[in-house]
Order: structure tokens, then sequence, then C-alpha cells
């Protein structure tokens, strides 16, 4: 949804989270191969900028790369850096994205989704029940969702250090 795009690229980069949030391609993750081609040809445009080859283009060269790679940003940004499918995935609006489902279902992905009365909670895993429509109400469940991912990530680190304080103590009294 057009007033979910900005809150939604806000608070996944807020988390560190991949995100999608203009139209969702076709085969995304059940045909992942072919979507890091893609991704392979936008680092490249990135590179060439990067290391003057992009100047060496004709105008007409570099207005077309411009544009393909704006396109390839405008649907891939959000997952450039994404080496695998994810672990799960968070869906706003589950009516209009029911091709992101099918396809999470596929490939055994948990899915998180706020279904509003208006769509089928069918092949959400973990529903959250709510206005898809509203952008303070999506804002609202974007932040909720980074909120949970910046949490659950902290409870882990905090578990790291202390079992690696518990190894240090008792290593020290085998000692």
């Amino acid at each position: 949804k057009r007033q979910a795009q900005d809150a939604i690229k806000e608070e996944a980069e807020r988390c560190g989270q991949y995100y999608i949030n203009n139209r969702w391609l076709g085969g995304l993750m059940t045909n992942f191969q072919t979507v890091q081609g893609s991704i392979k040809k936008m680092r490249e445009i990135e590179a060439m900028k990067e290391d003057g080859r992009f100047e060496m283009l004709t105008k007409k060269e570099r207005l077309q790369k411009d544009k393909e790679y704006e396109g390839l940003m405008k649907n891939l940004g959000g997952i450039k850096d994404m080496k695998g499918i994810p672990d799960a995935m968070f869906v706003i609006d589950v009516g209009y994205h029911k091709g992101a489902i099918t396809e999470a279902k596929k490939l055994g992905i948990p899915v998180v989704g706020v279904v509003d009365t208006n769509h089928d909670p069918n092949g959400v895993d973990y529903v959250i029940p709510g206005n898809d429509d509203s952008s303070q109400a999506i804002r609202l469940y974007a932040r909720g969702m980074a909120d949970a991912v910046l949490e659950g990530r902290s409870q882990i680190v905090h578990e790291i250090i202390k079992n690696e304080f518990v190894e240090v103590d008792e290593a020290m009294t085998a000692e």
C-alpha cells in the first residue's frame, strides 16, 4: 500500500531487517536464484558508478542504466543484502499480498499478518486483527514489529553474554 511504504522502509531499516515496500514480485522467494541475478545486476551498476566506468558510457547508455537501476532499487532495494529466504514474514495487507503468503506457505515460512475484516486470515500463522488502511495504524504495526525484533536481538545478546560468563566462572573454579 502506498500509505505503508515509508513506514515499512523506516522501521525495517531501524531494526536491520529486509523489506519489500513496493509491489511483491511473483516468485521472489520460490525463484530466489533468478532474483539474485537481478540483485547482482543492481550491484554491478552501483560498482560502475563508484569506480568511474559509468562516466565512460554514452549519455543514452547512462540514462538507460539509471532507469534500470531505479527500477531494480524500487522493487529489490530492501532485499539487496538478503542471502537466502527469510525465517519469518510480516505482511500488512494480506488481501493484496496473497502471492507473498502463498510463497511463504510453500517454503514453510511462518507469516505474521495484519488482517482487516474484509480479508481471509487463512494462510496467516499469526493474525494481528486490525485496520490495514490507516497510515497511522500501519506505522504503529511496523513500529511494534521493529521493536519486537530489536527486543529479541537484545535478549539473544544478553543470553550469549550470560553463557560466556558462566563458562568463564566454571573454568575458574575448575582450576
